[in-house]
Order: C-alpha cells, then sequence, then structure tokens
C-alpha cells in the first residue's frame, strides 16, 4: 500500500498525491451484489433543500457489504479485492464453498485465494470473525458490532482499527480508534485486522473538481455571510467573526455538547482525547 505524487504538467496535478491502488485486482464489481442509488442533492420529500453543500457526484452503484458476517464455520476463499465508491476502505468478494458470494470490508493484509471463515471457535487470522469473548486478549480488530446480530458499525473506515484490552463478565473493553474505552456485549463480532487502505488520509485532491466528482459542492465561510445568516456574519470590511461557533449559536472549537445523563456514559470507560 503507498501513494504516489504525480509530475505537475498540469496545474490540476501540482500539488495531487494519488492512491498506488495496488491491492485492487479487478475493476468489475459482481453484477448480482450491486443495486442502483439515487441521490437527493440534499433535498427532502417536498424538494426543500436540508442540507447544504451536497449535490451532483459522479454516478454510482451501491455494493452490498455483509456487515454481520452470519455465515457460520463455512469457509470462503476471497476472489477479488475492489474499489468501493462509497466508502474509504477497499473491499473483499467472499466466495463461500456452498457457492454464496458476500462482499465484506477487506482488512489490511488480504490476498486473494486466502480462505476467511467466521464463527465460534475459528483462528484469530486477518479475516476471521469471532465473538469478543473467543478473541485473545490484546487483538486488533476492526468492524465491530454494538448489539449481538446488528452488524458491524465500528471502525469500518480506511486503516482504522480498535484493540480488544480486556473482559470484565459479559462485557468486554475494547478502545476504540478515538481512543475511547468502552464495554461491549461479549457476544458481539468482530473482524480481526485492522481496515484496508491505511494511506487514505495522504491523499491530497489537487482541485476543487475532484470535490465535486463527490458530490461536494463549495462550502461558504461563516465570515463571509450575512449577520441574519451566521453569528459569525457581519461587520465592516473583514471582521474576524468573533467567538467561533455553528450557524445555531453552539460555539465550536473545545465545547462540548455531549449530554451529562446520557444512557450509554455508563459504557463508557474512559473518554476519548
Amino acid at each position: 500500500m503507498s501513494v504516489r505524487k504525480l509530475k505537475p504538467i498540469t496545474p490540476g496535478q501540482r500539488f495531487r498525491i494519488v492512491n498506488n491502488f495496488e491491492e485492487i485486482t479487478t475493476n468489475k464489481p459482481e453484477k448480482s451484489l450491486t443495486v442502483g442509488i439515487k441521490k437527493s442533492g440534499g433535498r427532502n420529500n417536498t424538494g426543500k433543500m436540508t442540507m447544504r453543500y451536497t449535490g451532483g457526484g459522479h454516478k454510482k452503484k451501491y455494493r452490498i457489504i455483509d456487515f454481520k458476517r452470519n455465515k457460520f464455520n463455512i469457509e470462503a476463499t476471497v476472489k477479488t479485492v475492489e474499489y468501493d465508491p462509497n466508502r474509504t476502505a477497499f473491499i473483499a468478494l467472499l466466495e463461500y464453498a456452498d457457492g454464496e458470494k458476500r462482499y465484506i470490508v477487506a482488512p489490511n493484509g488480504i490476498k486473494v485465494d486466502q480462505k476467511v471463515i467466521s464463527g465460534e471457535n475459528v483462528a484469530p487470522e486477518v479475516g476471521n470473525a469471532m465473538k469478543l469473548k473467543n478473541m485473545p486478549l490484546g487483538t486488533v480488530v476492526s468492524c465491530i458490532e454494538m448489539r449481538p446480530g446488528q452488524g458491524a458499525i465500528l471502525a469500518r473506515s480506511a486503516g482504522s482499527s480498535a484493540q480488544l484490552t480486556s473482559r470484565d463478565g459479559k462485557y468486554a473493553i475494547v478502545k476504540l480508534p478515538s481512543g475511547e474505552s468502552r464495554m461491549i456485549l461479549v457476544e458481539c463480532m468482530a473482524m480481526i485486522g485492522s481496515v484496508s487502505n491505511s494511506d487514505h488520509q495522504l491523499t491530497v485532491s489537487g482541485k476543487a473538481g475532484r470535490s465535486r466528482w463527490l458530490g461536494r459542492r463549495p462550502r461558504t465561510r461563516a465570515v463571509v455571510m450575512n449577520p441574519v445568516d451566521h453569528p459569525m456574519g457581519g461587520g465592516e470590511g473583514r471582521s474576524s467573526g468573533g467567538h467561533p461557533r455553528s450557524r445555531n449559536g453552539k460555539p465550536a472549537k473545545g465545547y462540548k455538547t455531549r449530554k451529562k445523563n446520557k444512557v450509554s456514559n455508563r459504557y463508557i470507560v474512559s473518554k476519548r482525547k
């Protein structure tokens, strides 16, 4: 996994740093696992814009990902490692011994023709999925469930990983990518290994047009707005804008917005950095 810097033969390539995509083995997705996806352009069902700065972008197909890994004790072979326009991580196509195909979020270091399996008592090897109660302590994991059978919702983006630090009764204590240590039920599933495409954060788009291809429209800075549009707007000439805050007046940059009596507080062993 590596990145490369382009030669500046055009202005848009002067600062551009691109992914090498060395792990990718095909550019055609599995047709049976793709569905159409419709863009809303940030509009709701009445056509009113409810999300600013979204719209446009390249046409995509959604790849159906198996986040539950609930096909237990049946070995699968990795057929391809593919790019997915809907997420930062790469995805891997598995073909099970009974012929069924499924996509999973590809872990770091997965190879074509590698065997992976999910179940109760499987080896803690990269790509395998198992319950937190069966993993050795200190294991690096990703794609973690928060409720048994819910499907993975934690540590799914490119390069992210968590660590199983200890177990206490029916809870496992997992150190999450944010630095937070949290109690998660030992019956929850997780995948062994960190997520692929760890160099994603090193890439530089190089020009505004690449953001438009991703469906991101230009973002207006708060200090150039009028007072009616934003608390930081208005003033004569180039005003600094005052205290940084959001459009609805909540202070930004350090102000804590988490509720003191939030239900999930009881599961947090130590807060994020």
